[in-house]
């Protein structure tokens, strides 16, 4: 039997369950159940990082010597997970909240980021949130830039896309972005002829049941099942074998 292989770009949401960061390998977060639905011989090789957007997504592709070299080299196929935090609403520009990780020395560094933590679910609630974490067209760009990189690489290659996560977190007060979000992920697959798992009905239901994460962001391992059953039915529906 032949090794099958699917590349995840991700966020925490690939292994983040219902109460805190698990081992990626733990068979009920979602790349798992993805890898159980589709085969014995199937691994998924996920790349994620707490709060990465689209554009984090290609930097790994791009800058990775692992991702680019052996990831890409074995993916039998590819799922985009980002673009959940991209929507999500912003205290300031992401280029001022990142920028806090380099002030030094670390005591102020520790400094501005509790008073930034503080802060920023009142400056959203307060302005209604108009900044996202990632503009749209740059979402947009750097998901097209993806999946052209993986399709030169591997010609063929199944996609499937992942639309954004609805949420209720007090830390991101504010919806305002989520609905345009999802017309553009869906109009994006539409585009490129991906497949795509719209996130609202699978995840909706657990937030009216308050059954996923405190947070309000990360699901629990219902949701969890059900994309991961998602995905690979999308994979399967676009020829994945």
């Amino acid at each position: 039997m032949v090794a099958r292989s699917v590349l995840l770009f991700g966020d925490s949401l690939a292994f983040h369950g219902p109460e805190r960061p698990m081992p990626l390998r733990d068979p009920r977060l979602y790349p798992q159940v993805l890898a159980t639905e589709l085969g014995a011989d199937v691994t998924v090789d996920v790349v994620a990082r707490l709060g990465w957007t689209a554009r984090d997504a290609w930097w790994a592709l791009t800058k990775d010597p692992m991702v680019a070299s052996v990831y890409t080299a074995r993916a039998d196929a590819l799922v985009l997970g980002v673009g959940q935090m991209d929507h999500l609403p912003a205290a300031v520009p992401t280029y001022l909240r990142e920028g806090i990780a380099y002030v030094r020395p670390g005591s102020v560094r520790r400094r501005i980021r509790s008073a930034y933590l503080a802060a920023a679910p009142r400056v959203i609630h307060a302005t209604g949130g108009p900044w996202r974490q990632l503009p749209q067209r740059a979402t947009d760009t750097y998901l097209l830039r993806l999946v052209q990189a993986m399709r030169h690489l591997r010609p063929g290659l199944p996609v499937v896309l992942l639309g954004p996560s609805p949420h209720r977190s007090t830390s991101y007060p504010s919806t305002r972005h989520h609905a345009s979000a999802v017309i553009a992920s869906r109009r994006l697959a539409e585009q490129l002829g991906l497949g795509w798992v719209d996130l609202d009905p699978i995840v909706g239901p657990s937030l009216d049941a308050r059954t996923g994460n405190p947070d309000g962001l990360h699901w629990g391992w219902t949701v969890h099942a059900e994309v991961g059953r998602s995905v690979a039915a999308e994979l399967l529906r676009l020829g994945f074998r």
